[in-house]
């Protein structure tokens, strides 16, 4: 394989994996939640699997992709929702990163990082929900929604387990991207 080969590999890898986000995102959409900001956070699925397989700079241009994507597919990019998601995603994003950089594979499972990153998500939250909308009566919400993000957290993170376990394109996906240099 050439060298031109491996930069197509990872911008059409990034591509799908972004695809998969906005796609996901409306899935996750259409589906009904007995309150509105509450997601199960599907979209996230793609962002997971792809800490393995690429540098940060890559990586955040994904969560990126999945974050205005996701705004503009739910019309909430010019919100405090879409704050309260960005502000989410971006401490998910980063800590699950770290995180798995830090530990290794070995360390932590996709599963210890589907919970670690939901926990993130929905904390900052919270802190968001504290300081700009709710002020001392954002207590109420932290007990449901980090329960919540830790069942979610956990079903994502064992539907990623099985897939990094099971699938031959990520698989040859993780190969082909450790192969390249960054």
């Amino acid at each position: 394989m050439g060298s031109m080969d491996q930069p197509i590999k990872r911008h059409s890898t990034l591509a799908l994996l972004g695809a998969l986000c906005l796609f996901l995102s409306t899935i996750e959409y259409l589906i009904p939640k007995p309150l509105p900001f509450i997601r199960i956070g599907i979209a996230n699925i793609p962002i997971m699997l792809a800490i393995d397989l690429f540098p940060f700079s890559s990586f955040f241009l994904l969560v990126m992709i999945k974050v205005i994507g996701q705004a503009i597919i739910t019309g909430s990019l010019f919100s405090y929702v879409f704050l309260f998601s960005l502000g989410g995603t971006l401490a998910s994003a980063l800590g699950m990163f770290t995180l798995r950089r830090l530990i290794g594979k070995q360390g932590i499972s996709f599963i210890g990082i589907g919970i670690v990153g939901a926990l993130l998500s929905n904390g900052v939250q919270i802190i968001l929900a504290w300081l700009f909308i709710f002020g001392p009566s954002a207590q109420f919400i932290a007990p449901p929604l980090l329960l919540l993000g830790l069942v979610t957290g956990l079903l994502l993170g064992i539907f990623c387990q099985n897939f990094s376990e099971q699938s031959r394109w990520y698989e040859r996906a993780l190969q082909e991207h450790h192969h390249a240099k960054p």
